[in-house]
């Protein structure tokens, strides 16, 4: 290959490009790197090559769960706020982080039963399952539990934060809420309910979801509401449903690290719903 043929193909450094960052802001420092990518610390002895896939799939899963509540948070205020439209900017983001949530599965079911069975002595008790920004996250959307609080006894932190979840309204407590401000006939034992305790499917509350279905566009930021709960539902059953199948293919039906029952324990969370209504109106279309 010429010199010309070279010099055409390298990427020079343009003159504007700063490459001082003795007392600037760079990128590393930005993202605070050096704490970031000095987290995983496999514990394998010897070390077990596929190790540190299972760590950083997981600490991943936990940063994009991160910003899951971080969403979640900032579209319940602003439907407490009566902001409809910004807060359906949030649970679009919220999709998109689902769809990676989901994807991340299929990186982790490269793992093959023999090659995590090398790996899984090393987790000892520790499990997803004691995930407190997971339960967060299913906290904010509806499915509370009291008794889930009791795993996170040791870290005061997470038991803090999810007895305060576990006191707060949901994100659908404060659609319904809205609804009822706008006017829709919402039942006053759905206002009125204890938050703390899951939620219930309320029949009355399907005659108002019906009519919302029946002229969409007369109730159209309702109903958009509405279709982006039902995806984010969606999104996150088809996670449970992923994580079941993975577990499946990787132990089959051992018992689980936590001490859950693993496979079938997963496979009950496949009944649980956010939003019954919403599901339970589609029976009432057309």
């Amino acid at each position: 290959m010429s010199d010309d043929v070279v010099d055409r193909a390298r990427r020079t450094l343009e003159e504007g490009i700063r490459t001082d960052f003795g007392r600037a802001m760079s990128y590393g420092a930005y993202l605070d790197l050096d704490t970031l990518l000095s987290a995983q610390h496999p514990r394998s002895e010897p070390p077990q090559h596929d190790e540190l896939l299972f760590i950083v799939q997981h600490q991943v899963s936990e940063l994009w769960l991160k910003l899951l509540l971080h969403e979640l948070r900032s579209a319940r205020s602003l439907l407490a706020a009566d902001e409809l439209a910004p807060a359906l900017k949030r649970l679009a983001r919220v999709k998109h982080v689902q769809r990676q949530l989901v994807e991340m599965w299929d990186v982790l079911a490269t793992l093959t039963p023999s090659e995590y069975a090398q790996i899984r002595p090393f987790l000892a008790t520790s499990s997803g399952f004691q995930s407190d920004q997971y339960r967060a996250v299913e906290f904010l959307l509806g499915n509370k539990n009291a008794d889930m609080v009791r795993v996170f006894e040791h870290d005061a932190r997470a038991r803090a934060g999810l007895e305060e979840l576990l006191a707060e309204p949901t994100v659908y407590d404060e659609f319904l809420r809205l609804l009822a401000r706008r006017g829709y006939p919402v039942p006053r034992e759905v206002l009125d309910r204890d938050v703390t305790a899951p939620y219930r499917l309320v029949p009355a509350l399907v005659e108002v979801f019906a009519a919302v279905y029946a002229a969409p566009d007369e109730h159209w930021g309702v109903y958009e509401t509405c279709e982006e709960l039902v995806d984010v539902e969606d999104l996150f059953q088809q996670w449970r449903f992923r994580h079941l199948q993975v577990v499946t293919r990787t132990i089959g039906h051992k018992v689980g690290t936590g001490g859950s029952s693993g496979v079938d324990f997963l496979r009950r969370a496949l009944d649980l719903t956010f939003f019954p209504e919403l599901y339970e109106v589609r029976a009432r279309v057309g």
